[in-house]
């Protein structure tokens, strides 16, 4: 039998010591195997012969938005989220056993998936079990929170809203799997990108962008109406609606009025005097959000007038890669760093992290423009692993450490 040494057993107690602890390791693990995987498959697609390739379960393009929106950045919102819910509402922290299940489903689910996408039949469909098992004790755990509160956290109902659109869209894909129409696997990504991932970095950044920026700046004025959060909704539901309507030639008509409203809000949020690194990336990295929706409304009025559904998936894109992956390593960091007890700086390996992400965002929206796209693909994928990696191996060796000021958690 297999036994811990003295130093594993240390890391493994490190890990588990707090939510995030554990779910951005388990992220850090999955945003690097989703990735090597999907870049294996664009190289083998684009130069037969230079891998060994595999058919997936699924049509690769789904499996690969399948896993970046259900098991890559929900290990790490389910992170944030198991740590912060009680926080907002005043209540203890969760004990590991509450959380320790939601990892584990989401950490095995997706090895499990990609193991099936190399070849283990079986192990695709064990994985899709074990990432729903994962997400219903996540919202479980966080429902039960929200039942306990005596008051009204709108945030934290605003996070769990899209968690439960997002379960659905785990459903809507089991289906799909077990031989329902493609149209289910259609909606399951589309309420992965609009129902599930927006709404929760939308909410995220309402609620905590405003206060850093106040905590750091010398005479910021924090701006976050409820108001302008429960138009983000209502125009990201009215999007959701049209698209699985099919009705693109009519996007525009909730994409205007996103663009404007992520502008206004950018507007607000952006600190006037100077501001440290940790902050700057959280709004470099929202400005993508109005640069998506102008890809969007510009995709859908040439649509509409023309009949060309131009542009590709570059809104997405600049969406997932510029929003989400810019996002991701900004407040994935800066957690890091406060909670593991160190300066609330941007290290540099992190700095490395964030431009690169910028560069692989144009060249991962510009290959829809190009010539021999496959390659373009090939070389964002590969991009996204060089920008990643040193990240991910620093965060990997902080969550298995004790805090760096003697601090439990």
């Amino acid at each position: 039998m297999l036994q811990m040494t003295p130093n594993s057993r240390a890391s493994a107690l490190n890990l588990v010591q707090a939510p995030h602890r554990l779910m951005f390791f388990i992220g850090a693990g999955n945003v690097l195997l989703a990735m090597l995987w999907w870049a294996s498959w664009l190289v083998s697609t684009r130069w037969p012969g230079l891998l060994p390739a595999h058919t997936p379960p699924v049509p690769a393009g789904w499996l690969h938005a399948f896993v970046m929106q259900y098991l890559v950045l929900p290990s790490f919102i389910f992170g944030f989220l198991l740590t912060v819910f009680p926080r907002w509402m005043g209540l203890p922290d969760l004990d590991r056993w509450q959380y320790v299940p939601v990892g584990a489903g989401l950490m095995g689910g997706q090895l499990a998936i990609l193991l099936g996408a190399c070849g283990w039949e079986v192990g695709f469909f064990v994985g899709l079990l074990m990432a729903i098992a994962g997400w219903t004790a996540g919202l479980i755990i966080l429902g039960r929170v929200l039942m306990q509160e005596k008051g009204k956290t709108w945030h934290a109902r605003s996070c769990f809203a899209a968690l439960v659109l997002g379960w659905i869209g785990l459903l809507a894909f089991l289906a799909f799997v077990l031989g329902a129409s493609p149209m289910w696997v259609m909606a399951s990504i589309k309420l992965g990108t609009v129902g599930l991932l927006l709404p929760v970095y939308v909410t995220v950044a309402h609620r905590m962008f405003p206060f850093f920026a106040g905590n750091a700046v010398p005479g910021y004025k924090p701006w976050r109406p409820m108001a302008w959060l429960g138009l983000m909704w209502a125009l990201l539901m009215a999007h959701l609606a049209m698209e699985l309507l099919h009705a693109y030639a009519w996007l525009w008509l909730a994409d205007v009025p996103l663009l404007i409203a992520s502008a206004v809000a950018l507007w607000h949020w952006w600190p006037r005097g100077r501001m440290p690194g940790l902050l700057a990336v959280l709004f470099i990295g929202t400005a993508w959000l109005p640069v998506t929706f102008a890809l969007y409304s510009t995709q859908s009025l040439i649509y509409a007038f023309t009949g060309n559904f131009a542009l590709g998936r570059a809104p997405a894109h600049a969406l997932f890669i510029g929003f989400f992956g810019s996002l991701l390593i900004a407040m994935v960091t800066r957690v890091t760093q406060g909670h593991s007890g160190r300066p609330l700086v941007m290290p540099a390996i992190a700095w490395f992290a964030f431009v690169a992400v910028q560069g692989v965002a144009v060249l991962r929206v510009a290959a829809e423009v190009v010539s021999d796209a496959y390659a373009w693909h090939a070389a964002a994928a590969m991009g996204w692993l060089i920008a990643f990696l040193p990240w991910v191996a620093r965060l990997g060796w902080i969550y298995l450490t004790p805090r760096a000021d003697g601090k439990p958690g």
